[in-house]
C-alpha cells in the first residue's frame, strides 16, 4: 500500500467518523432536547388527590405532578402539561405518543414494567375500602367481599384496586368500573355500591373533603401489598427515563423529595426504601 493509499483510507475513516459522532445514536437521545425546545413535557394524570389534583382554575398539582415539574424543570424543561385519564387508558396513551411521561400514581407490577420505562420509585402506598359506618359486611379484605355473594365494590377502570378484586374471586359483575372519586363516593352514600376501593392517601383525602360521619375507612386491606408508582416513559425513550432517575436520585439525597411529597401524606422513606428493579420483579 503506498503512503497515498493509505493517507486515502485515513482521511475517509476520519470523515466517516465524525460524521457518527455528529450524528445521535438514536430517536431516544434527541426526545429530552426537543422537550427542551417545546418547552413543556405532557404528563397524563388521573385527577387523584393527593397523588394527582386539577384545581378548578385547571392548575395541575398533587405529589407526582409537583415531583414531575421539578425534575424535568431540572432537566431544562420549563413546565409540564397535564392532561386527564383513566388508568387504564394512560399506557396505551403513552404507546401512541399522546402523552410523554405519565406521573400518576400508576403503581409498578411487573406487565406494566414489560409495557412502558419507569423511573425509580416516587410515591408509595397501600390499599383502603371506603364502607358505610360500621363496616356493616365486615370487609377486610378483597377476599371478604368475594365470599359475600350480595356484595359489590366500586374501583376505578384499569386500575390495580380492580385487579385486586378480580384476583381475589369477586365476579366481574359486581366489580363495578367508577370513573372518579366523587362518582364513588357517591355511588357508596347512595348505596350502589358496598365498598368503594382506592389506595390509603386517596380514600383518606375523599373521606376528609366529604366530611360525612356515616362513612368508614378500612385500611390496610388485608392481603394487599404495598405498591410504589414513578414515572412511567414510553419504550424506546429510557435515555430520558435515565435523565429523569439522575434528577430523581438528587432530590432523594437532598432532602428535597421529602419537601415535596411529605405534605401530600407520602413517605420519601418508602420510596427510598425499594428499587424499580425490585417492584418489577415483584410476584404480586
Amino acid at each position: 500500500m503506498t503512503l497515498k493509499h493509505f493517507m486515502t483510507m485515513a482521511a475517509g475513516a476520519t470523515a466517516l467518523m465524525a460524521v457518527l459522532a455528529a450524528a445521535p445514536a438514536s430517536a431516544d437521545d434527541t426526545k429530552l432536547e426537543e422537550l427542551k425546545a417545546q418547552g413543556f413535557a405532557r404528563i397524563a394524570i388521573a385527577n387523584e388527590p393527593p397523588f394527582t389534583a386539577v384545581g378548578a382554575d385547571g392548575k395541575v398539582s398533587g405529589a407526582a405532578p409537583d415531583v414531575a415539574r421539578e425534575v424535568f424543570k431540572r432537566l431544562g424543561v420549563a413546565d409540564v402539561v397535564a392532561s386527564i385519564s383513566e388508568y387504564g387508558a394512560m399506557i396505551p396513551g403513552l404507546q401512541a405518543g399522546r402523552h410523554d411521561a405519565v406521573t400518576a400514581g400508576l403503581f409498578m407490577k411487573p406487565e406494566r414494567c414489560a409495557a412502558v420505562a419507569y423511573s425509580e420509585p416516587v410515591l408509595c402506598d397501600a390499599e383502603a375500602m371506603l364502607v358505610k359506618k360500621g363496616n356493616p359486611k365486615g370487609f377486610k379484605s378483597y377476599a371478604d367481599v368475594a365470599n359475600d355473594q350480595s356484595a359489590t365494590i366500586g374501583a376505578p377502570g384499569g386500575g390495580t384496586e380492580e385487579k385486586l378484586a378480580l384476583e381475589a374471586g369477586v365476579p366481574r359483575d359486581r366489580v363495578i368500573v367508577v370513573p372518579d372519586g366523587q362518582s364513588g363516593l357517591k355511588m357508596l352514600q347512595d348505596g350502589r355500591i358496598d365498598a368503594y376501593s382506592l389506595p390509603v392517601l386517596s380514600i383518606s383525602d375523599l373521606v376528609k373533603k366529604a366530611n360525612d360521619p356515616n362513612l368508614e375507612v378500612v385500611a390496610p386491606v388485608q392481603g394487599a401489598p404495598v405498591y410504589c408508582d414513578g414515572a412511567a416513559f414510553k419504550k424506546g425513550d429510557e435515555a430520558l427515563r435515565d435523565a429523569f432517575d439522575v434528577e430523581l436520585a438528587k432530590l432523594k439525597e437532598s432532602g428535597e423529595l421529602a419537601k415535596i411529597i411529605e405534605p401530600y401524606g407520602f413517605s420519601a422513606a418508602a420510596a427510598m426504601s425499594t428499587t424499580r428493579e425490585k417492584l418489577c420483579a415483584a410476584a404480586n
